[in-house]
C-alpha cells in the first residue's frame, strides 16, 4: 500500500529523477517536480516523466504575479494534467480565482507561508500577525477563491484544518520522520504520522528519502518503505 507522501524530486538531472520514481513508486503516492526541474526540462520534460513513469504530479511552481499573468501561466500547463499546480496565496484573491479558473480540472493548491520562514522572518518582511494566524487567513482566503489544496506547515494543520473544513486536501512539506531530525531549511517541522493525524491528506518528504540514493536503488527503495509503513502504522 502507498503511502500519502509526496516525493520530492528535487534534482538537475533528468534520468535521476525518473530513477527515483521508479524507486519508491511501490511506497509513494505523488511525486513533486518544482522550479528547479522546471527550469531544466520545460514543459515537455514533466510530460515525459508522466509518460515514462505514470506518476501523479505535484506541480510546485509557486506562482505569484498578477491575475492575468498567472491565468495565463496556468492555462499554458494545463495540457500535462498534473494533479497539483501551486500558487502564493498571498498573491490575493483574484490571483488564486484567476488561476482556479483557468484550469478547473487541476487541483490548484494555494501556499500560505513557507516553512523556510521563522516567526522573526515573517515580522521582518512586514506580516503583521503571526505565522499561526497569518496561515488561517491566507488558507482562508485561498479556498474561498476556489483553491482545491493548501499547502502549510504542519504547526498549522490543525488550525487551518478547522478554518476550512474538511474538503481541501492539505499537503505539509517541513516534516522529518523522527530517525531523521536535524538541521536543515525547514525550521516548523513535525514527524510525518503527527502531520497526517492533524490534518493533513500529504506530507512532503525530500532529502530524508532521496539521500539514501547515494547507496542504490535498493537503498532508496528500502528508505521511502520504512518511511512509509511508519506513516501508515500511525493511521492504522
Amino acid at each position: 500500500m502507498k503511502a500519502p507522501i509526496i516525493l520530492a524530486v528535487d534534482t538537475s538531472d533528468f534520468e535521476t529523477a525518473i530513477a527515483w520514481i521508479k524507486a519508491t513508486e511501490n511506497s509513494v503516492s505523488v511525486y513533486k517536480l518544482g522550479l528547479e526541474f522546471y527550469l531544466n526540462f520545460g514543459a515537455a520534460g514533466v510530460a515525459q516523466v508522466m509518460k515514462r513513469t505514470g506518476a501523479d504530479i505535484f506541480l510546485d511552481l509557486k506562482l505569484h504575479d498578477i491575475p492575468h499573468t498567472v491565468a495565463g501561466a496556468a492555462k499554458a500547463i494545463e495540457e500535462l494534467k498534473p494533479r497539483f499546480l501551486t500558487v502564493h496565496s498571498s498573491g490575493g484573491r483574484a490571483m488564486v480565482a484567476a488561476a482556479a479558473q483557468a484550469v478547473p480540472d487541476i487541483s490548484i493548491t494555494a501556499v500560505t507561508i513557507l516553512t523556510s520562514l521563522s516567526e522573526s522572518d515573517l515580522f521582518e518582511i512586514g506580516y503583521a500577525s503571526p505565522a499561526l494566524e497569518s496561515a488561517v487567513a491566507l488558507a482562508k482566503l485561498a479556498v474561498a477563491a476556489g483553491a482545491k489544496a493548501l499547502v502549510c506547515s504542519p504547526l498549522e494543520t490543525a488550525a487551518i484544518r478547522s478554518a476550512v473544513g474538511p474538503e481541501p486536501i492539505i499537503i505539509t512539506p517541513g516534516v522529518r520522520p523522527i530517525s531523521e531530525q536535524g538541521n536543515d531549511d525547514q525550521v516548523r517541522t513535525m514527524t510525518p504520522a503527527d502531520a497526517i493525524a492533524a490534518g493533513a491528506n500529504y506530507v512532503v518528504i525530500g532529502r530524508p528519502i532521496t539521500k539514501a540514493w547515494a547507496g542504490g536503488a535498493e537503498a532508496m527503495t528500502e528508505k521511502a518503505r520504512a518511511i512509509g509503513d511508519e506513516i501508515l502504522e500511525a493511521l492504522a
